[in-house]
């Protein structure tokens, strides 16, 4: 019998090697993590096991039942959180924060998505825990169930410890300053691994929901003094080019710049605005900047000028804070302000967030008629979106502003057959094939509507503004997208992917392309200066689109930074020419230029630091 005890396996450790296992198999083959050199390798491999060490570890201080409940709970509970990034990574390569799962409000308009992610072979992400269990259940000789003594369980946890600090040891040492790069997600991950990211989630999300309490209007002077700097002045071509005409944006649901003059199958996939685009302004070089938040995040940006956080949704996390908006300094000019959404008000927190920032109206489900015909994956299509928002055009006050946000073109891309006016693309992602049609459908959506503005006597009355509000394929589906470019799809073209397309039509203004490096966060100070409003002493990192000292450099949510001759992502530097890596001279002074300008933009969300500038303002 004693030889028996001393030839049996720990149940926790078992449960321990298989869960490490795992999380190395889905690092590997599930996230699209680049690992540069063997170190890094090494790290990926151990970087799971110390807080699974830790944690189940918990499980020595038992014995018999109560060490099999706690372990299998504790197996399933780990390969829950794993499998939900897994599930979160498939479509938006990215990992989940403490910020997100607080957005539960758009928890039910997910479904369609959400069935696209998952299928019944997801269970081998819990075949692990699977066994844990099984072994938990059926007598094992060979598998021991006691409780560790004192010395053993000291010994297991300085190691567990010990093992912890090595790995971050490691990694500090492949990537200095690791620990300050929280706006990369894909580096955390790869250095301290899935679980002890989540926990250094929950510290972060701790110290910024205590920054708004420790802020004093003295922070905001530095901010202050760096925008007014970086301030450009407007074209005085263009500066009031449309004051008092009515402003209509419209954002395009994960249209990305890639499809315009292009074709899928012979097809044109944007014929409508390929040609609008010809009697328009249009920015070949412009950069959605939105990170977790998606779609509001674009919004917010247009609105304030100001990059959406790296965690979460501005939307959600900060929706009580003090804004400068854009609707609210145009109604300053006496515009009426109005967003037209046929969703449910509360998706991302928009009715909230729309009253913060001063909205007249907002115009969501309830005022549209919407039924099985005319709707599609999520929600009303595109053609009668646009079809019945006419009338309520029609009885806005003038000058109006209002934005149309459009739906059909949102993953995963479903479409009526009849609503088919291309075919779709033949590679290995559906997602991918399914796209073109759902571009070209919303490019016919657009067309019909143009051409309503034109029957109803607002075109001429009216700038429009169409442009792209995030990317709509993900890097999951890089294979697809490099047989359809004809090109490998490296960091710096993934980069250059992150494109949309972005339109300004001045009634009386020919058509003209500008290839300047720009941004959704341009679009705040773009439009007030087109209207004639001075924004000298707005706080706002965007600059004029217009102006002869448009500063010809991007940051984007990631980190990543665009310039007129480089692209850094990824901590390399390439050359924009080429396409190719350079020795970073050309990227070198504006590292920390693009590190402050997100670290400032922070700082007034989670400070809320604009409460103190609108008090300043008043006692002037």
């Amino acid at each position: 019998m004693g030889t028996k005890k001393n030839m049996s396996i720990s149940f926790v450790l078992i449960a321990i090697v298989l869960l490490w296992l795992k999380n190395y198999t889905v690092y590997k083959f599930i996230f699209d993590i680049d690992i540069e050199n063997t170190m890094q390798e090494f790290i990926l491999f151990i970087n799971p096991l110390s807080f699974l060490m830790i944690v189940l570890g918990i499980g020595i201080f038992m014995a018999g039942r109560k060490q099999k409940i706690f372990v299998v709970a504790t197996s399933f509970i780990t390969s829950f959180i794993l499998y939900a990034n897994v599930v979160y990574y498939k479509e938006f390569s990215d990992f989940i924060t403490i910020p997100l799962l607080t957005q539960t409000s758009n928890m039910g308009d997910l479904k369609s998505s959400v069935g696209e992610l998952i299928g019944w072979t997801d269970i081998l992400y819990f075949s692990d825990a699977l066994l844990i269990l099984v072994l938990a259940i059926v007598k094992t000789p060979n598998i021991s169930f006691r409780k560790y003594k004192s010395v053993y369980a000291a010994a297991f946890y300085f190691s567990a410890i010990g093992l912890a600090f090595f790995n971050l040891g490691l990694s500090e040492s492949e990537r200095p300053e690791l620990l300050t790069r929280t706006f990369d997600r894909e580096i955390l991950v790869k250095n301290i691994g899935t679980y002890n990211h989540h926990i250094y989630d929950a510290y972060l999300q701790t110290k910024t929901t205590a920054q708004r309490a420790m802020a004093d209007g003295n922070q905001l002077t530095e901010i202050e003094n760096y925008t007014r700097a970086q301030y450009t002045e407007p074209s005085k071509e263009m500066f009031g080019a449309a004051k008092g005409k009515n402003i209509i944006v419209v954002s395009m649901e994960s249209v990305q710049e890639f499809v315009i003059g292009q074709t899928v199958n012979g097809q044109e996939i944007t014929p409508f605005l390929n040609e609008f685009i010809k009697d328009s302004y249009y920015f070949d070089n412009f950069y959605h900047q939105t990170a977790q938040g998606k779609t509001s995040d674009s919004e917010f940006l247009l609105e304030n000028s100001l990059y959406p956080l790296g965690r979460g949704a501005v939307f959600f996390t900060h929706s009580g804070n003090e804004y400068m908006s854009l609707a609210e300094r145009l109604k300053e000019n006496s515009y009426y302000t109005a967003k037209l959404h046929a969703n449910n008000k509360s998706f991302w927190n928009r009715d909230v967030m729309y009253n913060n920032f001063g909205y007249d109206r907002l115009y969501s489900l309830p005022d549209y008629e919407v039924n099985e015909e005319n709707s599609v994956g999520w929600g009303m299509k595109d053609v009668d979106f646009f079809d019945q928002s006419i009338q309520q055009l029609k009885e806005m006050p003038q000058p109006f502003f209002a934005q149309y946000i459009t739906l059909t073109n949102h993953f995963p891309f479903e479409l009526d057959e009849e609503d088919k006016f291309i075919d779709e693309f033949d590679s290995n992602s559906g997602t991918l094939n399914r796209y073109f049609p759902t571009v070209r459908y919303t490019d016919e959506a657009l067309k019909l509507f143009i051409e309503d503005l034109k029957a109803e006597g607002l075109y001429e009355d009216s700038i429009i503004v169409i442009y792209g509000d995030h990317y709509g394929i993900s890097e999951n589906h890089n294979k697809a997208m490099s047989q359809y470019l004809g090109k490998e799809i490296t960091p710096f073209v993934t980069t250059q992917l992150q494109r949309v397309p972005m339109i300004i039509h001045i009634p009386g203004h020919e058509g003209k392309t500008i290839s300047s490096v720009s941004a959704q966060i341009d679009l705040r100070p773009t439009l007030l200066n087109l209207a004639g409003i001075d924004t000298k002493q707005d706080i706002q990192f965007g600059t004029d689109l217009f102006s002869e000292k448009q500063d010809n450099f991007v940051v984007l949510r990631d980190g990543s930074f665009i310039t007129e001759d480089a692209v850094y992502t990824k901590g390399v530097c390439y050359d924009k020419a080429t396409g190719e890596p350079t020795d970073g001279a050309s990227c070198e002074p504006y590292i920390e230029h693009a590190k402050n300008e997100l670290s400032y933009s922070d700082q007034i969300i989670y400070g809320d630091l604009l409460r103190f500038y609108r008090k300043d303002e008043q006692q002037q």
